[in-house]
């Protein structure tokens, strides 16, 4: 069962929360972190990105990028914009996009739940990826990004947070992007028990998004313990911070493709290897959206299709059944030669985000041919994770990002 309790977290002083809230550290290069923190020295992405502060000759991974980080971090404390709850607490993290809203609950998660299966993750990750958040958090002693969580929905704790809602939330501010954000704090005994008991009696606990920065939390976490071979399991270093929501409120974008050429084939080539394995249906100048799990938009030659997968190479398997992975086993690989998709400079992938208006830019820029995807469900991924296996590379695309800076984790003091 999973181990869940509350925190004492430092987050911004009243006012200051949609200066400081920023996106994840991951979604931008270096050039746009620097214009982001150029224009708003308080986003959190100058803690988050500290290489942000020194010229390019400072490599991104140099060590005095991370004491930078520590830095600046206790300087914005001192300073008063951050402060810290005087008891353990549970929040509650809601965000509006499109009309759509999800509330989580912002808590820590164990290490051992994590390394137990507990918590169940669905991709793998890689050691040169983790390393750069390792050092991040070790050298500020704090977790900045939260680990985006899912469960799925008890009806207790659904009713217990809707209860908690209606009371006047710390935070209630619009990000550049449109995105609303809430946050209420949860300090009453009674109601901060409740909740981790309630978690207490969930039996799995699914990683959404955020695999590199759990991975690196927990290791950061057994390092410590090794520096503290009198450890409890009590001490922050044992937990992380996360952000846990219900599966039903959430949303998976698709996660489309975009590849350089046709592998040496011409137009009328193409399309006949790709009957083989897919009905082909014209669909003209308007953007084709798949709207059912086995069908594929496609964009080439100034034309939209739609492929449906026939049924000969549909599968019951939890991931040899993904959409994704029909694409790639039966169209990507065997007609346009893409093998390993995670190391093959020919395609790129295009979150739903963007829309579909971005895929006929980048064929009509850099690339040959486009793929639209119907979205990857919670419950695909639910079953994936459950199953012990892993989901093909780019199989989930989820909006809106949790921001950086609104709560933060200090794992030593």
């Amino acid at each position: 069962m999973a181990q869940i309790r509350p925190f004492m977290a430092y987050r911004p002083c009243q006012g200051m929360e949609k200066r400081i809230a920023a996106l994840p550290y991951d979604v931008y290069n270096r050039e746009e972190a620097c214009e982001v923190v150029k224009k708003n020295p308080d986003s959190f992405l100058a803690v988050d990105r500290a290489e942000t502060q020194f010229g390019e000759e400072v490599d991104t991974y140099a060590d005095c990028v991370y004491e930078k980080a520590d830095q600046l971090l206790r300087e914005k404390i001192q300073e008063g914009k951050f402060v810290q709850d005087p008891t353990p607490c549970f929040y509650l993290y809601e965000l509006t996009m499109d009309g759509n809203s999800q509330t989580g609950v912002v808590a820590c998660a164990s290490i051992d739940d994590y390394r137990n299966n507990v918590i169940k993750k669905h991709e793998n990750t890689r050691a040169d990826k983790e390393e750069d958040r390792i050092r991040h958090v070790d050298t500020c002693s704090m977790q900045t990004g939260p680990i985006f969580l899912a469960y799925r929905a008890k009806e207790e704790l659904q009713n217990k947070i809707g209860e908690i809602k209606t009371q006047t939330p710390v935070y209630d501010f619009v990000s550049e992007d449109g995105i609303e954000h809430r946050v209420w704090v949860i300090s009453e005994a009674a109601d901060v028990a409740m909740i981790e008991e309630a978690f207490a009696k969930i039996p799995a606990i699914y990683i959404a998004d955020g695999h590199h920065r759990c991975a690196s939390a927990v290791k950061v976490g057994l390092k410590r313990r090794e520096q503290h071979p009198d450890y409890t399991g009590e001490e922050e270093f044992n937990y992380f911070l996360a952000v846990i929501f219900p599966d039903e409120e959430l949303q998976i974008l698709d996660y489309n493709r975009v590849v350089k050429d046709l592998n040496g084939l011409d137009v009328d080539a193409f399309l006949a290897a790709i009957e083989d394995h897919f009905m082909i249906e014209k669909k003209g100048r308007i953007p084709y959206r798949p709207e059912k799990k086995g069908a594929f938009g496609m964009f080439l030659e100034d034309e939209w299709y739609c492929l449906t997968a026939k049924k000969e190479i549909r599968s019951e398997d939890a991931v040899e059944g993904l959409d994704v992975s029909l694409l790639q086993n039966y169209l990507l690989n065997p007609v346009l030669g893409i093998e390993d998709p995670k190391t093959d400079k020919r395609i790129d992938f295009v979150g739903g985000i963007r829309g579909l208006g971005e895929l006929e830019r980048r064929v009509h820029t850099d690339m040959k041919v486009a793929f639209s995807m119907y979205p990857t469900s919670i419950g695909e991924l639910f079953a994936v994770a459950d199953a012990g296996r892993l989901m093909p590379p780019k199989s989930t695309w989820f909006e809106p990002k949790l921001r950086s800076g609104l709560f933060l984790h200090e794992i030593e003091r």
